[in-house]
């Protein structure tokens, strides 16, 4: 009775539901994105969109190439740091053209993270451990997150915003999720064969060594403010450019909430949360959501060209290499 089992043709067919699983949820965010943009749409037409696009000039594009250069960099060797800490070789030059590839990346498919995981794949690829590179790419970005939130709530409690009321009690809450990590580092099982074990222990352990390293914790802190600056410099430029005239202590929360917006992985190409929150904290501050609509879209923009010597470096990695004498 043997031959009639029935077990044999259900592997062909239980992986089906995880595949289909997995690409409708990679197609929820876009969506979201959209959605959010279509109720900005609706809210102030598409006239601050249109007119941002129209108001970026040269000295605009110039500042986001230059800070540009400087953010990138800044990624690279912050990561060539994480990297080195986990025991993977980067060197800065090849980090520098990985990440303005994943720039270009970001800014221009839905998600704005598929760069990166572009540059942690390959990465990993070419130092043999695939694993220990994506870890690499995790651990710097998270890294470059907390101190971007650590900064901006000290800015944001410096200077007059929309949520300045409701700062103490976002303090208060990163610091008993801070407590919280610190407690669980401390009670991660120094044995166990168990999945979860092992993964707590490879986590700490890459903390240790890659983020909190003796070698590493000064330069991923720095790179990660300059990063920070770069970016919110940028945006006051965007701002600018749009026509916001107001003081800088006045428009410097405003740029940061939206820039802080961004971490929300619901957008497309960049656009989407930046805009909604960029409308609502302008509005709050009584600015008009049209400028903070405009001064996203200029921000998305001037993004995006900054981001375009990672177009280059894409071309390059694809043109076929000439064998050496042949001039053909």
């Amino acid at each position: 009775m043997s031959h009639v089992a029935v077990a044999g043709p259900v592997p062909a067919v239980t992986p089906a539901p995880p595949r289909r699983a997995r690409a409708g949820r990679a197609w929820v965010r876009p969506l979201l994105g959209l959605a959010v943009l279509a109720v900005l749409v609706a809210s102030v037409g598409t006239g601050p969109f249109l007119a941002g696009l129209r108001l970026i000039d040269a000295p605009a594009l110039a500042a986001a190439l230059g800070i540009g250069v400087i953010t990138t960099v800044c990624c690279a060797w912050r990561w060539s740091l994480v990297a080195g800490g986990l025991g993977v070789r980067l060197p800065l030059g090849a980090a520098v053209a990985h990440c303005y590839r994943a720039v270009f990346l970001n800014s221009t498919l839905p998600g704005g993270v598929l760069g990166d995981v572009h540059r942690a794949v390959r990465h990993g690829r070419d130092a043999g451990d695939v694993a220990r590179g994506v870890r690499a790419v995790v651990w710097e970005r998270t890294a470059g997150q907390v101190v971007q939130v650590v900064i901006a709530v000290a800015l944001l409690a410096a200077f007059p915003s929309p949520v300045r009321r409701y700062l103490p009690s976002l303090a208060a809450a990163l610091a008993v999720v801070a407590l919280v990590l610190v407690l669980a580092a401390r009670a991660v099982p120094r044995s166990g064969a168990s999945r979860f074990a092992r993964a707590a222990r490879t986590a700490l352990a890459d903390v240790r060594s890659g983020v909190l390293g003796r070698r590493t914790w000064a330069g991923v802190v720095v790179a990660s403010t300059v990063v920070f600056a770069g970016h919110l410099a940028t945006f006051v430029v965007a701002a600018r450019t749009a026509g916001a005239d107001a003081p800088l202590s006045h428009l410097l929360p405003l740029t940061l909430l939206a820039l802080l917006a961004m971490a929300v992985p619901l957008n497309v190409g960049g656009f989407g949360p930046r805009e909604g929150v960029a409308a609502w904290a302008f509005a709050s501050a009584g600015l008009t959501a049209a400028q903070g609509v405009a001064t996203g879209t200029v921000y998305g923009a001037l993004v995006l060209v900054a981001s375009l010597p990672g177009a280059a470096v894409l071309l390059a990695r694809r043109m076929p290499r000439r064998e050496p004498g042949n001039c053909r």
